[in-house]
């Protein structure tokens, strides 16, 4: 497949995403392909460990490929998008539970669907280009992929303030925040990875990393959690409203570009895996509901369509002139029985 080249060096199993135009993004195809390799080599002895990366400098992987998704669902059709979502998240849990090490070198963006692949494993480095971002809500979904989880264990209110603004964090913010482990200049990553395929050793990870730059989040955690502390989205909004300063303003500016049902449901889904002994595959389960119904009963279909079909930036969002019902989050994220994300077994 062109769109990614997966082999084996020495002793390490290696996915690198070759779609250097189209900013890496991953497609169905490439996930099925991940998933595949990630299962023939867990079995294999002599892979020892993972290696993620990508052609270019400018994406990891800036997200997934959208536009069967909403071409397809434009139609009434919203099999292929349920079925997209569901092998995905099969394949970011695998990542996130694998036997053996996995490594992704995670330069410039890497957003949504690339926090589903290169945010899930042992040793996920970032460099000076990097950026990382959950920016589902700005077109009608929610932080998914696994990311939801993530923002539940991030440090006081980041999880809610990330999950819905969309910020893009640095290497330091990454870092800082539980997206990234190791800072390491990124003219050190080649000679890293061929040391890896040699040896099959991560040893010589750790003996690169560097410490990792000032965390502009981590100087903004005082503000954010006293913001982002509601119980709701309104509560969230109510308060930043309060207030008459440039970092309330930045947060209003930015969650007004987003969804209101899916900003509200963000809030909610974070409270729910802060408040459990959560799993990965219980957050995968909880954002299976809302995408299995986001092009149905969401606005994610109005939101592709505003900021990359027609690109008029001027979506037609549900509840945009007042606060989402509780029952519209409640109805989003109830449980779909026999539709539920299951995890294939070996």
């Amino acid at each position: 497949m062109s769109d990614i080249h997966i082999r084996i060096e020495g002793r390490a199993g290696r996915i690198t995403l070759t779609r250097e135009k189209a900013l890496n993004a991953l497609s169905y195809d490439m996930c099925l392909a991940i998933d595949a390799a990630l299962k023939d080599w867990a079995k294999d002895d002599n892979v020892a460990l993972v290696v993620f990366d990508a052609a270019g400098d400018k994406a990891f992987c800036a997200g997934g490929d959208i536009a069967e998704l909403y071409e397809t669902g434009t139609k009434g059709d919203f099999t292929y998008g349920r079925t997209f979502w569901r092998d995905e998240y099969r394949m970011n849990a695998r990542i996130f539970e694998y036997p053996k090490p996995v490594v992704s070198f995670l330069q410039g963006f890497t957003m949504g669907g690339g926090v589903g692949i290169g945010c899930h494993g042992t040793h996920r480095v970032v460099g000076n280009s990097s950026q990382l971002s959950m920016p589902e809500c700005g077109i009608g979904l929610v932080p998914d992929v696994g990311g939801s989880l993530l923002l539940s264990l991030a440090p006081g209110r980041l999880g809610e303030y990330l999950g819905t603004t969309g910020h893009r964090m640095t290497a330091g913010d990454a870092v800082y925040a539980g997206f990234a482990d190791l800072y390491i200049p990124e003219d050190h990553w080649p000679a890293l990875i061929a040391t890896l395929a040699e040896t099959g050793d991560v040893a010589a990870l750790e003996a690169a990393a560097q410490q990792a730059p000032d965390s502009a989040l981590k100087a903004m955690q005082a503000d954010i959690d006293a913001t982002f502390a509601g119980e709701t989205s309104a509560d969230i909004l109510t308060v930043l409203k309060s207030r008459d300063d440039e970092f309330a303003a930045g947060c209003l500016k930015a969650l007004s570009r987003g969804s209101p049902l899916s900003f509200a449901t963000t809030v909610e889904m974070i409270h729910r895996l802060r408040a459990t002994t959560t799993t990965m595959r219980s957050a995968l389960d909880l954002e299976y509901r809302f995408t299995y119904r986001a092009m149905e009963k969401g606005d994610l279909l109005e939101g592709v369509r505003a900021l990359i079909i027609d690109k008029d930036k001027s979506p037609k969002w549900q509840y945009a002139d007042g606060p989402v019902p509780a029952v519209a989050v409640s109805q989003m994220l109830q449980p779909l029985g026999r539709d539920a994300l299951s995890f294939e077994e070996d």
